[in-house]
């Protein structure tokens, strides 16, 4: 962490569950206030939100998203969802439906703290469908929306295709064993040369830190409950983002979505030399900065 940046730790309550969030934010910022829309960042099925957003690698600077856009002045938010990294783990499954819950709870907090009555939401994966949700159950709290490596009705992906292999054991277990083979193997399956090793390496050896399951309620609900968003019901201002070698959802997928979305405040991208975990790949600047910049278009000080 940088001199500049202050972290801090926070707890939300979801009734007996007790989520753990981080925020980073600058100093300057955290004592003049901040008039952007704090900003959530929403992790996937597998890793929880300090391997995906706040990552430290030894010897290779700059692999934090959260500490990156507090550099630039945004107020940043990262939870762990139930289930997951130092949230409660309990015998849920921690599905779509539950981490909207979760946000609502976060979305709480957040507001508290800050005076915010609305946030902007980047998701990852399955944090995808989770931000998507939340947009579509609580519009008013939802400024702009970044899905990333998202997936609307699963036709003809080919991950999907090979998860539903599973299912038999998601519906069987709230829970999935992880280890670091198969944290690494998120990052190769889709093109190895989009992701230096030993960053894969340093995601799977932070998440395993945390535990070794990960709840199975949002790869059951990828397998065989979509579509789960509807969107024609976020009203948000959205931005869809597509890693170029991912192979969550295909391009006809996600613009199926795109289409229907209802805001003229949209837009569709797809970044060359990035695969599933954007965030954390060797151009993942070509994400943040997009993602930054569509945030921006929403803020008074946009130029």
């Amino acid at each position: 962490m940088t001199s500049s940046v202050v972290a801090e730790e926070h707890w939300a309550k979801k009734g007996p569950v007790s989520l753990f969030i981080r925020r980073k934010k600058l100093k300057a910022a955290a004592a003049a206030g901040e008039s952007r829309p704090p900003v959530i960042l929403v992790h996937g099925s597998s890793t929880s939100a300090l391997p995906t957003f706040d990552l430290a690698v030894p010897g290779r600077p700059d692999y934090s998203f959260m500490e990156w856009l507090a550099l630039r002045g945004w107020d940043v938010w990262a939870m762990d969802h139930e289930g997951y990294g130092r949230s409660t783990l309990t015998d849920g499954n921690s599905d779509i439906a539950s981490g909207v819950e979760d946000l609502r709870a976060a979305a709480g907090l957040i507001a508290e703290k800050t005076g915010a009555k609305a946030f902007h939401l980047y998701g990852l994966s399955s944090g995808a469908l989770r931000a998507a949700a939340f947009a579509q159950a609580a519009p008013e709290m939802t400024a702009r929306l970044v899905l990333d490596a998202f997936v609307w009705t699963g036709e003809g992906s080919p991950t999907l295709i090979k998860r539903r292999e599973g299912i038999a054991q998601f519906l069987a277990s709230n829970k999935r064993a992880i280890d670091r083979d198969y944290i690494k193997s998120i990052f190769l399956r889709d093109g190895p040369e989009a992701t230096d090793p030993e960053v894969a390496e340093a995601c799977a050896k932070a998440q395993v830190a945390l535990g070794s399951s990960v709840p199975t309620g949002t790869y059951l609900d990828m397998t065989t409950r979509l579509p789960i968003v509807d969107p024609g019901l976020i009203a948000a201002p959205t931005m869809i983002i597509r890693g170029e070698h991912d192979t969550i959802a295909t391009i006809e997928d996600l613009l199926g979505f795109f289409q229907r979305l209802p805001s003229n405040d949209k837009r569709f991208a797809v970044l060359p030399g990035l695969a599933h975990v954007a965030t954390l790949g060797v151009k993942r600047h070509l994400l943040w900065n997009a993602t930054a910049e569509f945030f921006l278009a929403g803020s008074g000080d946009a130029s």
